[in-house]
């Protein structure tokens, strides 16, 4: 299935995981690609709770039509991909990354910026430094508090220890992560850390479409810096 718009248009794409698992993706692209010399790969919410690509659609689209290449997929067991979602997000880095993979491969453009949205960000930080194309990662939300700890506490040591830049985006009341929490785990992290805080926005008002805007714009920010 293809989709046009004046700024972008939008495509289909498998892409083989480990396990035999097919991933169900789409790529955006922009009708110009002269400037574009990164390729977004986004990485959407708990599975669990039914996240899936589309919850990523309005940053892809904001992001294509800006120039980016942005690629979405549905991580194992969501959407048409196939496969079995796991509690903890553990199998799905592999995911993360034959999607990077695959972009490297299929792309001119090989330079990655990994982004994730809450638990989508624990799994894409999981993958960051797996990944040599992969020059910068969002976090959109991140789980660091301690109910969500117990599911995805595994993922947060690889991205605090990665050297590779980093951007945390938290609504002010997140819900699962305190501000003063996120500055904790950020205080003694490897590599350039930035932060962005979205005054009075909960954890679950930061995924829904009434940000996206804001989300692309200071991801284009965040490009700027690398």
């Amino acid at each position: 299935m293809a989709e046009e718009s004046g700024t972008y248009s939008r495509s289909s794409c498998t892409i083989e995981s480990t396990d035999g698992v097919i991933l169900d993706g789409r790529i955006y692209r922009p009708t110009s690609e002269e400037n574009s010399s990164f390729v977004a790969v986004l990485v959407h919410p708990y599975s669990v709770l039914g996240g899936c690509q589309g919850l990523m659609r309005g940053i892809a689209k904001g992001l294509s039509s800006r120039g980016v290449i942005a690629v979405t997929f549905d991580t194992r067991g969501a959407g048409k991909s196939s496969g079995r979602a796991s509690l903890t997000g553990s199998a799905e880095i592999n995911d993360v990354i034959s999607v990077c993979k695959w972009v490297h491969t299929n792309f001119t453009t090989n330079t990655i910026i990994l982004i994730g949205s809450s638990a989508g960000a624990a799994i894409a930080g999981s993958a960051v430094d797996e990944v040599e194309q992969v020059v910068g990662y969002v976090s959109l939300g991140y789980p660091f508090g301690f109910t969500a700890s117990i599911l995805f506490g595994r993922h947060q040591k690889s991205i605090l220890q990665s050297p590779k830049p980093k951007l945390f985006v938290m609504g002010t009341n997140d819900g699962f992560t305190s501000v003063k929490q996120l500055e904790n785990k950020l205080k003694d992290a490897a590599g350039h850390n930035t932060t962005h805080l979205i005054q009075g926005a909960t954890h679950f008002q930061m995924e829904g479409p009434a940000f996206d805007a804001d989300m692309v714009n200071l991801i284009l920010q965040f490009i700027t810096t690398l």
